[in-house]
C-alpha cells in the first residue's frame, strides 16, 4: 500500500516583504534637502536641477 501525498504540503509561498517606499519631495518637504540618520551619522539627501537624487555624509 504506497501512502499519497500532496507536494502542497511540503511547499509554502509565501509574499516577499514590501519594501518602503518613500517620496523624495515628502522627505525634503517640498525643499531641496533632508537629513537622515543611520548610527550616529548624519547624510544630507539632495535633489539636483535635474532631478537626480545625491547622497553625501
Amino acid at each position: 500500500m504506497t501512502a499519497q501525498v500532496s507536494s502542497a504540503a511540503f511547499h509554502t509561498t509565501t509574499q516577499p516583504a514590501a519594501l518602503p517606499e518613500h517620496d523624495a519631495t515628502e522627505l525634503t518637504a517640498g525643499g531641496h534637502l533632508a537629513l537622515i540618520t543611520l548610527n550616529g551619522e548624519v547624510y544630507a539627501l539632495g535633489t539636483t536641477r535635474q532631478g537626480k537624487l545625491i547622497l553625501t555624509n
